[in-house]
């Protein structure tokens, strides 16, 4: 049987979702307990990856296991795992169904505050400049990414991506309060680092240090900005995931 797992977890201790060799990822952790649950070595498949530190409150995952899942499965696994992964739910899948191809969107939530949070630190960017950027430019930068499809300007120079055709379905900012900002952005597919420099495109725009033309030159060429900001991880959180079947 094929089983598909919804999830969450603070991403803050660990080095992303995909096992690693320099240091624990959530995948080895969810592997661990579910093979100890479970009794026979279990391998998961991700619905994508994210880097370290970086967060997810909707996730799923899916695995094969060939015998009866024990009563009380999630309970088990979840008292096995540290405090700041947990499995919310366990569904039967389709066999041919795949947690990573399958996703037909995702959606990102990028959390910024002006404000010094000590109880938020994990989980907000606090942006500790004096100068704040233009929303009304911010916004304007968000939303000329719609026009496109290709994202050359908003990949890691490491990247393994076979394309860079991305379909955006939704690219904006949205202010809370005068003290707190948030980027949401919905996609079929991400590249690796993409939303991360999304931000910090927008924050370059509203700080006058990168013009709409030269983001607009960038998407049209498919070159790299003449400025590139990776905001740090601990604002960043996958908060959905969308299959067609399901």
């Amino acid at each position: 049987m094929r089983y598909f797992a919804e999830l969450a977890y603070n991403g803050s201790q660990y080095v992303g979702w995909q096992k690693q060799p320099n240091g624990l990822s959530v995948q080895a952790a969810i592997e661990a307990a579910c093979s100890t649950v479970l009794g026979v070595p279990i391998e998961t498949v991700g619905c994508g990856r994210t880097d370290t530190g970086v967060h997810a409150s909707r996730y799923f995952l899916h695995f094969d296991y060939d015998g009866i899942i024990p009563q009380g499965f999630l309970n088990r696994v979840n008292r096995l795992l540290a405090k700041d992964i947990v499995i919310f739910r366990l569904l039967e899948a389709p066999p041919e169904a795949h947690a990573r191809f399958d996703a037909c969107q995702r959606s990102y939530t990028y959390y910024l505050t002006f404000v010094k949070d000590p109880f938020a630190i994990q989980t907000v960017y606090h942006y500790p400049y004096a100068q704040r950027p233009d929303f009304d430019r911010m916004q304007a930068a968000a939303q000329l990414l719609l026009v496109y499809r290709e994202f050359y300007p908003f990949c890691k120079s490491d990247h393994d991506a076979k394309t860079l055709h991305c379909e955006l379905s939704r690219c904006e900012w949205i202010s809370p309060d005068a003290q707190r900002l948030e980027f949401h952005i919905t996609a079929n597919r991400f590249l690796r680092g993409m939303v991360r420099l999304i931000v910090g495109m927008c924050l370059h725009v509203g700080l006058n240090k990168l013009t709409l033309e030269q983001v607009k030159n960038a998407l049209e060429t498919q070159t790299l900005l003449p400025m590139s900001w990776s905001v740090p991880p601990e604002g960043l959180f996958l908060t959905d995931v969308q299959y067609e079947w399901m």
